[in-house]
């Protein structure tokens, strides 16, 4: 059994329902609410292309999977979420764009936002304890000969290679899109996500997922309010 902890709007979110309906899937465990139709996709050709985020659920990775550390337990774990959830203060994403990393597609920040990598790289500081190391097979699996020399340092002692200064936050919405398809999804995602994307995303809650055996869809097993920042005095 693995743990991860992410980020993905609340369950009741028009953001998170859509991106349910394009994934094929609902993370919280619901049913998916209906593949949308969009122009210039078949229903099959969005499945095929959603077929690698799917399992994971519409997400931005804060904590990537890890197993529990021998002396921590489930329970342990969420009374840390409740711990953490509770000292950290929310905050908002001003909007985020659709972007296309390394050739799949996911909602990004449409500029850099501090506030958002500090609250990332708490969430790995603060939940590093609960994990257990990566043995010497896990981390060859990862292909370190393939990283950044800060990629492997951050494998080795974080348990993920894009932490902190490597860190990206994005929340995937399409497997590796081969070039000649790329305008046809991109298309079909704007069709879906942009009429949701002129708000801010109110990052105001944190969730613990969990695969509860290998390969298995990871699903919300907690979802946590942060405490609501405070409000500003006016003279």
């Amino acid at each position: 059994m693995r743990y991860a902890l992410y980020f993905t709007p609340a369950r009741d979110d028009r953001l998170t329902i859509a991106a349910s309906a394009w994934l094929g899937r609902d993370a919280f465990g619901g049913v998916a609410p209906p593949v949308p139709s969009v122009t210039g996709l078949t229903p099959s050709e969005i499945a095929y292309h959603t077929a690698a985020p799917r399992r994971y659920g519409f997400h931005a990775t804060l904590k990537a999977p890890f197993a529990l550390a021998g002396a921590e337990s489930e329970a342990s774990l969420l009374a840390g979420l409740d711990d953490f959830a509770a000292r950290t203060c929310g905050f908002a994403i001003p909007r985020l764009v659709i972007g296309n990393l390394d050739g799949f597609y996911a909602l990004v920040p449409a500029a850099r936002l501090p506030e958002l990598d500090a609250f990332a790289a708490d969430v790995v500081r603060f939940f590093d304890p609960f994990r257990v190391p990566l043995s010497d097979a896990e981390i060859a699996r990862r292909n370190p000969d393939a990283l950044k020399p800060e990629e492997v340092r951050n494998l080795v002692q974080w348990g993920y290679p894009y932490v902190f200064e490597t860190f990206r936050f994005h929340m995937t919405l399409t497997g590796r899109v081969a070039n000649d398809e790329a305008g046809r999804v991109k298309a079909a995602l704007d069709g879906v996500f942009q009429p949701l994307l002129g708000d801010p995303v109110q990052v105001d809650g944190i969730a613990l997922f969990v695969e509860p055996e290998p390969g298995a869809p990871f699903t919300v097993l907690s979802y946590k309010a942060l405490a609501r920042m405070p409000e500003r005095r006016t003279a």
